[in-house]
């Protein structure tokens, strides 16, 4: 009893005193924005067509769907072609922000809000890879993505700096933020524009409220007991959208796996053989024919599929074999964006896969960047060896309106 109390409470601990996976949380944000981003740059030209005036799907027809589902979109404010302009040019802007760890707690909001209003705005535009991107959306608001390899987690280590030379830290960029974003959600609020039935608005009016009642915490010098209360709650709200983003993972290969053992072409091994085949689908006609006339091939592949989908849930109780499956399954990934021409859902679910990769390896990764960046800016010259980072999680950044 004991034993199993001492194990309670280091869980307990453990959830709340840290915020976990601070660089399984970097690499999702990383991944995530920069996959919107490039669908947004590749599609900037068809960008009426899909969500603006010149859409199928009209702005008569979305706003009827809306009104029934209760979705937030921004784009149902106005059917203007500046209003429109306006929009996309935020879902870019907040998406490079977001790659770069810029004010990264403003920035998952506003890419949240980027997110939903075009993909809201033109459902039947969207495939699995744009519901995974438009779920992530949501949980990065939840999460400290900022800790590292981020402007913000940058910032966070000159004013450390600058304090324990005596100096006077003053962050005028984040009132500015947090004071245009309140305004903006008092007009929108006053003009009526939120669907009465939408939760978005709720989580919004929520986050700006968070944002200036910490900002008010971390100026409580002789009182530390409310900001570590708001640590505490950050820590779990950190650590719970984590865990949502693994079981969505473990969700998309179960169900994907378990649906696809029913399929009598997934049965006979030559499910695979069958998208091959489809114009839509080669965008690279030579190679798909000749993986398509190789019969081993195409039954190994479609067997495979099925065994590394079904079994990769139970994988995560062993590491080592969970490692080996999780680097198949994102070369299996890498593949499908070349060989079926679906880059984006390849990249939204190598983004997903990466909640998973060790910190070891993450580690290693970001030593190989900042070589890499050194000798990029040093025009090839030699380089020192940069200093390798603490095993230890670095401390929390995301207080305030700093990430």
């Amino acid at each position: 009893m004991n034993r199993f109390s001492l194990t309670v409470s280091t869980a307990i601990a453990r959830v709340t005193e840290s915020a976990l996976g601070p660089y399984q949380s970097a690499v999702v944000r990383i991944g995530f924005s920069a996959t919107w981003l490039l669908f947004l740059l590749r599609e900037f030209p068809h960008r009426q067509e899909l969500y603006g005036p010149d859409s199928p799907w009209d702005w008569e027809l979305a706003r009827q769907l809306i009104d029934t589902n209760g979705a937030f979109t921004a784009l149902m404010w106005s059917d203007g072609q500046g209003w429109f302009q306006a929009v996309y040019a935020l879902g870019l802007l907040t998406s490079v922000a977001l790659l770069l760890g810029w004010r990264t707690r403003t920035m998952s909001v506003l890419f949240m809000v980027g997110v939903l209003s075009l993909q809201n705005r033109s459902v039947f535009m969207g495939d699995g890879g744009d519901n995974v991107v438009h779920l992530t959306s949501i949980y990065l608001v939840f999460m400290r993505c900022g800790q590292v390899w981020s402007l913000d987690a940058r910032r966070a280590r000159r004013e450390r700096e600058a304090r324990a030379r005596g100096e006077r830290v003053t962050d005028r960029v984040g009132p500015v933020l947090w004071a245009a974003s309140g305004f903006v959600l008092v007009t929108v609020t006053v003009a009526g524009r939120f669907h009465s039935e939408a939760t978005i608005p709720v989580l919004l009016w929520a986050a700006w409220v968070v944002q200036g009642l910490w900002w008010a915490v971390r100026r409580l010098r002789k009182s530390p007991e409310p900001r570590i209360l708001c640590e505490v709650i950050g820590n779990i709200l950190h650590n719970g959208a984590l865990v949502v983003i693994m079981v969505e993972a473990c969700l998309i290969y179960a169900t994907a796996g378990w649906y696809k053992i029913q399929g009598s072409r997934w049965q006979d091994g030559t499910a695979v053989y069958y998208p091959l085949h489809l114009d839509y689908f080669s965008p690279w006609p030579e190679l798909t024919d000749l993986l398509a006339g190789s019969g081993t091939m195409v039954l190994l592949a479609t067997y495979g599929t099925v065994i590394v989908q079904v079994a990769f849930p139970f994988t995560l109780f062993n590491r080592r074999v969970k490692n080996v499956l999780l680097a198949v399954m994102m070369a299996e990934h890498a593949v499908i964006a070349v060989v079926l021409g679906l880059p984006f859902f390849s990249l939204a679910m190598i983004a997903t896969d990466a909640v998973f990769l060790p910190t070891t390896f993450l580690h290693r990764l970001g030593g190989w960047a900042t070589r890499a960046r050194g000798r990029l800016f040093s025009g090839g010259g030699r380089t020192g060896a940069p200093e390798p980072p603490s095993q230890k999680d670095p401390e929390p950044t995301h207080v305030g309106f700093t990430a």
